[in-house]
């Protein structure tokens, strides 16, 4: 009877993490990583034709992103590691792109693609005054559901995010991403390095739940109702839990000013 790899590295993972968070050593981390390289691989193998880093380069900066998943997972939640640290990698590289301000290559089939799908909204806006859902917009350019997603996301990394671009909408209280940086002249999606380590270790003071939702809105990209979905709780919960965090967040870094 033939054993499932992916089921090996899974129990294997788990016994691992088991001895790790016990006794959380360098030796044993570089394990896990070794056993679940395959992750930053994947995600690396999915980039690299969209950028002008070199592979090498997406895997150091995937496996950094593996790093921060493998200290943060909770074996205690019964969540699988893989679908926990994707979101991680993933937002490691996509991130290390737009600091290197890297224009990404988007397939000449996806800038048509793109430029058929405004059309197609524009138009099915006017007739069912309505935003078309992302499988009507899929099957109008006749592609997966996953392939429009590919798509919307290259565009999404094309350029920098601007820090000025609002992060909640309390008309009480706007936040922009900006009122997290210590210094306003960074007007870029490229945070200095120590701006990098006061953010996380701002973070690393909330309570798991605040600081799962803000690393998953704002660091690995999720929307409020993809992270909703991956932490078992409402969109609403997760709107709170920006509030709440980011409140946190700029008291913290204000005091370390």
């Amino acid at each position: 009877m033939t054993t499932c790899p992916t089921k090996n590295i899974k129990v294997d993972s788990l016994k691992l993490f088991q001895k790790y968070q016990a006794n959380p050593t360098t030796d044993l981390r570089n394990k896990i990583v070794e056993l679940n390289f395959g992750l930053v691989k994947k995600e690396a193998n999915h980039w690299v034709y969209k950028c002008n880093e070199s592979y090498e380069d997406l895997l150091q900066v995937g496996c950094i992103g593996l790093i921060r998943a493998i200290e943060r997972f909770n074996i205690g939640k019964g969540n699988a590691f893989s679908s926990f640290a994707m979101p991680y990698v993933r937002g490691e590289i996509q991130h290390y792109l737009r600091d290197k301000s890297s224009t990404v290559r988007i397939p000449r089939r996806w800038l048509e693609q793109k430029q058929q799908s405004v059309t197609f909204i524009s138009n099915f806006r006017k007739d069912y005054n309505r935003q078309p859902t992302d499988s009507e917009i899929a099957q109008y350019l006749q592609v997966s559901p996953k392939e429009w997603q590919d798509i919307k996301l290259a565009y999404q990394n094309r350029n920098p995010l601007s820090l000025d671009i609002s992060i909640n909408h309390d008309s009480d209280s706007q936040t922009s991403l900006c009122d997290l940086v210590a210094d306003p002249k960074y007007r870029s999606f490229q945070l200095v390095y120590e701006d990098r380590i006061r953010l996380q270790q701002a973070l690393s003071k909330l309570e798991d739940r605040t600081r799962n939702v803000l690393e998953f809105v704002f660091l690995q990209d999720l929307t409020q109702k993809e992270t909703a979905s991956r932490l078992g709780i409402s969109v609403i919960t997760v709107s709170r839990q920006i509030k709440k965090g980011l409140n946190i967040l700029q008291e913290s870094m204000a005091q370390d000013q």
